[in-house]
């Protein structure tokens, strides 16, 4: 019998963004299709900006880690001068890699296939038996993503020279990342360790995953059972206290209210909540009570294309998804703490990154088995071809339980993609107490 073949990805569409209905809905052709995984790699993860690591990873001159961002391996270093430098982990006379260690700290590094040295400042050193070479012999240096740049620490690159600035690219989720950074008077830090797993599904999935409110429930029972039964209570009032945003460019949250930031984790000790309260009051002189109430509540934000940010009671998790093929992806996440807080609550946080967002946690093992069962089924995609992200386009206010913040995404995915441009997705905005200003900014605004 023979197939029809089936159209072009330029012919087909991929998001059902009605109006009218109001309904949203996503292809799953787009989880299983090479394809399509191959635009995304050129037409997403070579043009935006991308995020690569944290600057206090790197607390010395020399230390340096190994990575790959969309599929290139990179090495992510700090040169002598203290600078963050960003290299391509490829050797420019015969393309061996030059560091195979996953961290270290090194003024050299040397390919083992040939010898050749270069400095952290990517500057070529030593070239063994170079009196081989003519005298106008060009020395390469190691290459770079076209652009470089950083955020109160959090450091992205860019393989498109004519990528906007990253500020505008960040659009209002660097507002996001304020509320992070400004949990500490000396800067937030990540910590050594990291979590490294894979699932076996596409990675939009666990983007969309990230700050889904509506699985929590559902997906979560047991960890919700097993907080009830340690006597703390989850009123409906609590859960439900939380709102999906917006921020441009394809980026988004789903919002805890003021208050909210412990419902999620195991609960800290009497004594953690104590010292996190204290430090949190001191907070309210230099910042104002509004931006300190938001900073008291939950975030999971995502920054388009594949970064997530989440800010619950255990801390801040950072957590990078490397799509790898259409049905496999790898995560790296890391823990993000006040360095200035005591011993036995960053024990706690600790205890809760590995515990709760771990890969045999009380929450990941559910999410990975919930998005690899979709991986599974989307083999009968040409049978049931569409997955609804409707939540929420009728109501007024967008929930953190509704899927606004998804669908912010998935338009910005078939802008770069497709070609295709939707208009936003009109809601009321925020209430107050989600919009509290930074009193800084109120002052300069008020100046203004």
């Amino acid at each position: 019998m023979t197939q029809t073949p089936t159209a072009p990805t330029e012919a087909f569409r991929f998001i059902d963004d009605d109006r009218e209905s109001p309904r949203f809905r996503v292809n799953r052709r787009a989880m299983v299709d090479p394809e399509v995984f191959d635009r995304e790699r050129d037409r997403i993860f070579g043009q935006v900006w991308l995020y690569v690591g944290h600057e206090t990873e790197l607390s010395k001159p020399h230390d340096f880690k190994t990575r790959d961002v969309a599929g290139r391996p990179v090495i992510f270093a700090r040169d002598k001068a203290g600078a963050i430098q960003v290299w391509i982990n490829s050797c420019p006379h015969r393309g061996a890699m030059i560091c195979r260690e996953p961290a270290g700290n090194a003024r050299f590094m040397t390919c083992f296939y040939h010898g050749w040295s270069f400095n952290t400042s990517g500057k070529l050193v030593s070239v063994p038996g170079d009196t081989s070479y003519g005298p106008g012999f060009q020395r390469p240096g190691l290459a770079s993503p076209a652009r470089l740049d950083s955020y109160r620490g959090f450091v992205f690159i860019s393989f498109n020279p004519d990528v906007e600035d990253l500020v505008d690219y960040l659009a209002e989720a660097k507002e996001f990342l304020d509320l992070v950074c400004d949990q500490s008077e000396v800067g937030m830090q990540v910590l050594e360790g990291t979590h490294e797993y894979s699932v076996k599904a596409n990675w939009k999935l666990l983007v969309e995953n990230s700050y889904d409110g509506y699985h929590a429930v559902s997906t979560h029972q047991r960890y919700f059972e097993m907080v009830t039964a340690s006597g703390v209570e989850l009123d409906a009032a609590t859960l439900g206290d939380s709102i999906g945003v917006d921020l441009g460019n394809g980026h988004g949250a789903s919002v805890g209210g003021p208050g909210t930031g412990g419902v999620f984790g195991r609960p800290l000790s009497q004594a953690g909540e104590a010292e996190k309260e204290e430090r949190f009051e001191g907070f309210r002189t230099k910042y104002g009570g509004a931006w300190v109430d938001r900073m008291t509540g939950a975030r999971n934000l995502v920054i388009f294309p594949n970064l997530v940010v989440i800010d619950l009671v255990m801390g801040v998790v950072i957590r990078k998804i490397d799509p790898i093929r259409p049905d496999y992806m790898e995560v790296t996440a890391w823990e993000m703490v006040p360095p200035e807080e005591g011993e036995e609550l960053k024990k706690q946080r600790l205890d809760n990154f590995l515990t709760f967002w771990g890969p045999g946690g009380l929450a990941s093992p559910d999410d990975v088995e919930a998005l690899e069962t979709c991986q599974r089924s989307f083999a009968a995609h040409r049978e049931l071809e569409w997955s609804d992200v409707s939540r929420g386009m009728s109501s007024p206010v967008a929930l953190g339980s509704d899927e606004l913040q998804m669908r912010t995404w998935w338009r910005r995915w078939d802008q770069l993609v497709n070609d295709r441009e939707h208009p936003v997705e009109p809601h009321e905005p925020p209430s107050a107490r989600f919009r509290g200003e930074r009193a800084e900014l109120q002052e300069q605004t008020t100046a203004g």
